[in-house]
C-alpha cells in the first residue's frame, strides 16, 4: 500500500509567518500637511521592507456614514498583514464595529500655514501648474481662483471662515457629528484619542524628527527612512509636492484667521509640546526659531528649548513597551 502521502503528513504544517508588532497600522493623513512626501516614502520603504501599503484613490471623502465605515474597517481589517493604510479620514474607531484597533499615526503643522497652502494648492497646483489645479477644481470660476486672499478672510468668504477652517480637528475627533463643529467638545475627544489611539501624531515642521521617532517606534516599516529621505533623488520627488503662487496675508487678516482657528490652535499647540516631550526621551532637541506670530488669546506659549533629559527610573525601551499597550 502506497498511500497518498504528502508533505504535511511527514512534515506537519509550514511554520506561521512571525508578524511584526505593530502588524496594523494607519496613517490618516491630514490634508496639506506633508502626506504626500511621507506617502514617497513609503512607496519606497514597503518594498524595502516588505510590509503591505494599502492606499485608497478616494482624496476628498473623510466622513463617512455608519456602513460606510464599517465597510471601510472591514477591507482595511482583511488586508495581508503586516501593512500600512494610508487615506485622507477621519479617526475610526475600529473596535465600536467589533475590529481590533490598529496603531495610529499622524502629522499635522501649524494651522494657518496649512490653511495657505490649501487655498493656493486648490487654484495653482503645486510643481505640475495649470494642468494640476485644473484637474483638482475644474469647476471653480475665474473669479474664484483669482480671489485675493485678504479679501477672502476680511470679507468672510465661506473658504476662509468656519466651519471651512475647522478642519485639523475631526482627523482626531472622529465621525461623530459633532466632530464637525468648532467646540471644546470635538477639542477634547481629539485629544483623548491622540493620548489612547496614535502611537505617534508629529510636527510638519520638525519633520526629520519626526521620521527619526517613526523608525524609532516602527522599524518594520520606516528603518532608514531618514537616509532615503535626505537622498538627492528623493528630495527632487519631494520637491515636487510644493505649492506654488503662495503669499502671505496681512497681519490684520492673519490676526483674525487666529481668532477663527482658536481651537485649531489649541489642539496645534497641545501636539505640538507632547511631541517636544516625546523627542525629549529620546534625548532630541527642540532647535530654536524664530517665532512666528502667534495668536495672543489665551494658547500657552509651546515648549521652545528643551534639553535631553537623562531619567534613571524608567528605562527607554520599558516605556516604548507601554506605548505599543495603549
Amino acid at each position: 500500500f502506497v498511500g497518498n502521502s504528502t508533505y504535511l503528513d511527514d512534515h506537519g504544517p509550514p511554520p506561521q509567518k512571525v508578524l511584526p508588532f505593530p502588524s496594523q497600522v494607519v496613517y490618516n493623513r491630514v490634508g496639506k500637511c506633508g502626506s504626500r512626501t511621507v506617502v514617497l516614502l513609503l512607496r519606497i520603504l514597503s518594498e524595502k521592507h516588505g510590509f503591505n501599503l494599502v492606499t485608497s484613490d478616494i482624496h476628498n471623502k473623510t466622513r463617512l456614514t455608519k456602513n460606510e465605515q464599517m465597510e471601510l474597517i472591514k477591507n482595511i481589517s482583511t488586508a495581508e498583514q503586516p501593512y500600512l493604510f494610508t487615506r485622507h479620514v477621519h479617526f475610526l474607531n475600529f473596535s465600536r464595529f467589533g475590529g481590533d484597533q490598529p496603531v495610529y499615526i499622524n502629522i499635522i503643522r501649524d494651522p494657518v500655514s496649512r490653511f495657505l497652502s490649501n487655498y493656493f494648492f486648490r487654484r495653482f497646483g503645486d510643481w505640475r501648474g495649470e494642468q494640476n489645479h485644473m484637474i483638482r477644481t475644474p469647476n471653480m470660476r475665474q473669479e474664484e481662483r483669482y480671489l485675493d486672499v485678504n479679501v477672502c478672510i476680511l470679507e468672510n468668504y465661506p473658504e476662509c471662515s468656519n466651519p471651512k477652517l475647522f478642519y485639523i480637528i475631526p482627523y482626531f475627533c472622529g465621525q461623530h457629528p459633532r466632530c464637525r463643529e468648532p467646540g471644546e467638545w470635538a477639542l477634547k475627544r481629539a485629544k483623548l484619542n491622540v493620548n489612547e489611539n496614535f502611537l505617534l501624531v508629529g510636527i510638519l515642521e520638525e519633520l526629520e524628527d519626526v521620521l527619526l521617532l517613526l523608525e524609532r517606534f516602527l522599524p518594520h516599516y520606516f528603518k532608514d527612512v531618514l537616509s532615503i529621505y535626505k537622498n538627492p533623488e528623493h528630495r527632487k520627488l519631494g520637491n515636487m509636492t510644493v505649492t506654488v503662487k503662495k503669499t502671505v496675508p496681512s497681519p490684520e487678516a492673519i490676526q483674525i484667521l487666529y481668532q477663527r482657528m482658536r481651537y485649531e490652535y489649541e489642539f496645534y499647540y497641545y501636539v505640538k509640546e507632547q511631541f517636544h516631550l516625546l523627542k525629549r526621551k529620546f534625548g532630541l532637541k527642540s532647535h530654536v526659531r524664530k517665532p512666528s506670530p502667534k495668536p495672543e488669546f489665551f494658547i500657552p506659549s509651546p515648549l521652545e528649548t528643551e534639553e535631553p533629559i537623562n531619567d534613571e527610573e524608567e528605562d527607554d525601551e520599558k516605556w516604548l513597551e507601554d506605548i505599543y499597550k495603549r
